[in-house]
């Protein structure tokens, strides 16, 4: 197998693995939908298979993932920004 292969495949099960983490603690209550280390993995978890989809050719999965990216930007952002503009927790 060659070592790109590896690699694009290492980054993809990376990916699952940051998305489903971060979907699990969120729904256990470990970690809050808003904090930095949520969007973070989003956002990296998003990146690897958006690596991962393109690399294969599987375009549907690589565009929902660049929306998905996106979105960790935007989180990211408003993070950085504090809690101004932020939905209550009771309106979501």
């Amino acid at each position: 197998m060659d070592l790109t292969v590896i690699v694009v495949n290492v980054v993809g099960w990376l990916g699952m693995a940051l998305l489903i983490g971060a979907y699990a603690l969120v729904t256990a209550g470990r970690l809050h939908g808003t904090s930095l280390m949520f969007q973070l993995m989003n956002l990296f978890g998003g990146a690897f298979l958006m690596v991962n989809s393109a690399y294969y050719g599987a375009w549907p999965s690589a565009a929902l993932n660049v929306v998905w990216v996106g979105i960790g930007i935007v989180g990211l952002l408003r993070a950085a920004r504090g809690k101004r503009g932020r939905v209550p927790e009771h309106a979501a």
